[in-house]
């Protein structure tokens, strides 16, 4: 097939949301031609990667907004207006290449969100939006735990996806989607609200081989103190008020213990009063923000990685532990929830702080006393991301394009 991407971010090499597009474009090129429309900021390592790996069937198309939307796109909110308005130009640009190529099929890649349009959507073409999130939401339980800013930030999350859902272009994306993809259950039921007919949940989060063979070398740690690590920017509901509080409690019955926080964020000087106040300020080390190859050693001289995210679509930091042999203790919620197994780690229901904080700490210990039970988890861990995580595996393109080009077509025909 001849396949449109719309990639607001794109880059090779890269992590999160920005590793996606070129990932998912990756893999699309072994089975169809590919164009893929993104942003000029990728293009230095968009180039090296075509030119390395030799990728004929991908077709690059970069659109720039004029420089008082560049100013806007670094401000928080702003970025959010320059993707609407970056996104309403893709689509004068797609019209223009569908009329000089003649695609099969739209898929709308990045960004992520259940709640911003795709113009492409509009082209008259079969239209594949996903995997998208940004359904997943804190237990309401969870928000007296939160700092003021933390619950102001909660409620403009609220408001700006209320206001989503209601937006005319959205709903249309919704209806025209042949198929949806949504990166967990919560955000499937938003897309089926807005109209969507067929939604399949399917994680958003993957790794590329030599990312799982980097990982899957990385030796168990033997020596020295039992250490936690958390890796992710120092948000409010990223819960490290949880883990530093379970940290504390765990910390009292094995004392020969260390947490290490790599990230930084408007949490940090919160978390750092924590600490001191629980009195295991000396055992808490908060790393900042520091190159990813210094991630991955601090990660090796880890046991454990615990990950209390409230609300997370995806959870990079879970697959990249897992990865590498570590298990993992997190929220029975959103991306992380549908990651890790009782193979791999342990998933602590998130019912109330006092409540998740205990079953945190129980869940530590367990991982601290029986170093048996983290060989068995890293081993299972390991070999999950393989079978299931790894981009090589993770999709079937070829698949899925035919299902929604199917789906249109029964649509059409009204064949349920």
């Amino acid at each position: 097939m001849k396949v449109l991407l719309s990639a607001y971010w794109c880059e090779p090499g890269k992590g999160s949301e920005v590793g996606i597009g070129w990932n998912i474009a990756w893999q699309v090129a072994r089975f169809h031609d590919a164009w893929v429309l993104t942003q000029r900021d990728g293009r230095q390592g968009i180039e090296a990667a075509l030119a390395s790996e030799a990728l004929a069937k991908v077709r690059v198309v970069y659109l720039d907004l004029p420089r008082w939307a560049q100013f806007l796109r670094e401000r928080r909110w702003g970025c959010q207006f320059h993707y609407y308005v970056w996104q309403l130009a893709s689509y004068f640009v797609g019209w223009r290449l569908h009329r000089k190529v003649g695609f099969d099929l739209v898929h709308h890649v990045t960004l992520g969100k259940y709640w911003m349009p795709s113009f492409l959507a509009l082209l008259p073409v079969p239209f594949l939006w996903g995997p998208v999130g940004g359904g997943e939401s804190a237990p309401p339980a969870f928000w007296w735990s939160f700092s003021l800013r933390g619950k102001i930030s909660e409620l403009a999350r609220d408001l700006a996806r209320k206001i989503g859902e209601h937006d005319p272009f959205v709903r249309r994306t919704a209806r025209k989607a042949a198929l949806a993809l949504a990166t967990t259950e919560e955000s499937a039921k938003r897309m089926r609200m807005l109209g969507c007919g067929r939604v399949s949940v399917l994680s958003n989060v993957g790794l590329a081989q030599d990312e799982i063979r980097r990982l899957s070398s990385m030796p168990l740690y033997h020596g020295g103190p039992f250490r936690l690590i958390s890796v992710g920017r120092l948000l409010h509901w990223k819960g490290y008020h949880l883990s530093v509080r379970a940290f504390a409690e765990f910390h009292r019955q094995f004392p020969e213990s260390e947490y290490w926080l790599i990230g930084d964020g408007p949490e940090r000087t919160r978390l750092r009063k924590l600490a001191q106040r629980l009195g295991v300020a000396e055992s808490l080390t908060i790393w900042g923000v520091i190159p990813r190859w210094q991630v991955l050693e601090k990660l090796a001289e880890c046991d454990v990685l615990i990950h209390p995210s409230l609300h997370d679509s995806g959870g990079w930091a879970c697959l990249e532990a897992m990865a590498a042999g570590r298990p993992v203790v997190c929220l029975d919620l959103g991306g992380p929830g549908l990651q890790v197994t009782e193979k791999t780690g342990i998933k602590v229901r998130a019912s109330t702080p006092d409540e998740a904080v205990t079953d945190l700490a129980k869940a530590i210990l367990r991982l601290a006393e029986d170093p048996e039970l983290r060989v068995r988890m890293g081993e299972a861990s390991r070999q999950r991301v393989k079978e299931r995580f790894g981009w090589v595996s993770k999709v079937d393109f070829m698949g899925i394009y035919e299902m929604t080009v199917g789906a249109l077509e029964r649509k059409h025909a009204n064949v349920p």
